[in-house]
């Protein structure tokens, strides 16, 4: 069972002075807590976003069969000066840097134009994805519904996850955790010791992420209201492994990792029980990121043109259609801004059918079908805990630009004359 913080830092300082025995669970979540938020360090964070797999309990996910290659293409003029949003125009490369990016690569009608990387990251780099992993999460369960180990996302997670019957996910179905409308109690806040994410935090590093998910509570009525809440991802991976009968990871190897055409392994972070962390545990390099995002772009196809998922999941799972998913300001039916669907974001202000899976930091894979464009970027944005928010509207907004600057460019040299796109 989960264990709450109680007791501040110098709480917990002047309880161990004193010698308080009693009160050692509560001192191991805080020495634990504080040795998770080490990673975060400003002098060190590049260093650990690149090798936490390597420091942390993890599974290694082996590359397989022939790298599907990517066309180099590259266009020195890739990416615009300035882009504009919300009426201001910004410099993309000032903007770029005050993120901390530390890769950035783009496709361009499956050609690798653009690639770049900062801050000690290389091409070799094998990056936490943070909630990028989510969007996996969401690609296999569109697998798994392909294959038939699922019915339906109308079904009951605790038809595949029976030992959540009798808990907040009593009742929800897997498509309320794929639009993250479960209803669960949740605060995504790395900054409130008392927060669920936090608390999930210290499951996974001392305990059961499987227990935890069965503790949480429930807020809304499921299906009635979208609060992003990571631990429904948790609960996805639940799903998968009742539906499968199999170890997530090993799901995840056959029927992405095994066909992907990836270039590096894929590593998953690991509860103290072994579990994957489904929800932010996954550790690629860059390119697989595009690889990923180009998968999505060519309807479920990867780059040998296997078809991985139904093109209808494609589109079903990335195209929010109900009011409480759609990107609004103040939607009184959702916590953010941004559009949901099945673990996606859409941009406040869509081009197109554009959409991205969202890390924390500064992690990202932007996939714009009508500009056949894919970005996948890494980073170490340090004062996300404050406004993460904002930056990832102004991160969007970037690609957009990108998006339509190539776009421009592509279409001009296609007509042999200068002209923009609409």
């Amino acid at each position: 069972m989960r264990q709450k913080v109680k007791y501040g830092l110098l709480g917990i300082v002047a309880l161990c002075s004193l010698g308080v025995v009693a009160y050692w669970p509560d001192i191991r979540n805080v020495m634990e807590l504080r040795d998770y938020l080490a990673i975060y360090e400003p002098d060190s964070i590049d260093q650990n976003f690149r090798s936490l797999y390597a420091q942390s309990p993890s599974v290694r996910i082996p590359r397989q069969g022939d790298v599907a290659q990517l066309a180099e293409h590259p266009l020195p003029d890739a990416l615009p000066e300035t882009f504009t949003v919300d009426g201001e125009a910004l410099n993309l490369r000032q903007f770029l840097g005050d993120m901390h990016t530390t890769g950035l690569a783009i496709l361009l009608d499956g050609r690798l134009v653009h690639e770049e990387y900062h801050r000690g990251n290389s091409q070799q780099s094998i990056v936490i994805q943070m909630s990028v992993s989510k969007s996996m999460a969401s690609f296999l369960i569109g697998v798994a519904i392909d294959e038939g180990f699922i019915k339906s996302v109308d079904d009951l997670v605790t038809d595949y996850a029976p030992t959540l019957i009798n808990t907040a996910y009593d009742g929800v179905t897997i498509k309320n955790v794929l639009e993250m409308s479960s209803g669960v109690k949740w605060a995504e806040d790395l900054r409130r010791l008392d927060s669920e994410l936090i608390q999930s935090i210290l499951a996974f590093r001392t305990g059961s992420l499987d227990e935890f998910t069965a503790s949480v509570e429930r807020e809304f009525e499921p299906g009635t209201h979208n609060r992003y809440s990571t631990i429904d991802t948790h609960a996805l991976g639940m799903v998968l492994r009742g539906a499968t009968e199999r170890p997530y990871e090993q799901y995840f190897a056959e029927k992405l990792w095994a066909r992907l055409g990836a270039e590096g392994d894929a590593h998953f972070l690991v509860d103290a029980t072994g579990q994957p962390v489904v929800y932010g545990g996954a550790n690629i390099v860059l390119r697989d990121m595009l690889r990923f995002g180009q998968l999505y772009l060519d309807g479920g196809r990867n780059l040998n043109g296997e078809q991985l998922v139904s093109e209808n999941w494609i589109k079903t799972s990335t195209q929010p259609d109900v009011p409480r998913l759609m990107p609004m300001v103040d939607n009184p039916e959702s916590g953010s801004a941004f559009g949901y669907k099945y673990q996606w974001w859409v941009p406040l202000e869509p081009d197109g059918d554009d959409y991205s899976a969202i890390g924390i930091y500064g992690q990202f894979i932007y996939v714009n079908p009508k500009r056949r464009v894919v970005i996948a970027k890494s980073g170490t944005y340090l004062d996300y805990p404050i406004d993460g928010g904002i930056k990832n509207h102004l991160t969007l907004a970037a690609f957009q630009s990108i998006a339509r600057h190539l776009s421009s460019k592509q279409l001009s040299a296609e007509n042999g004359v200068a002209q923009n796109s609409p």
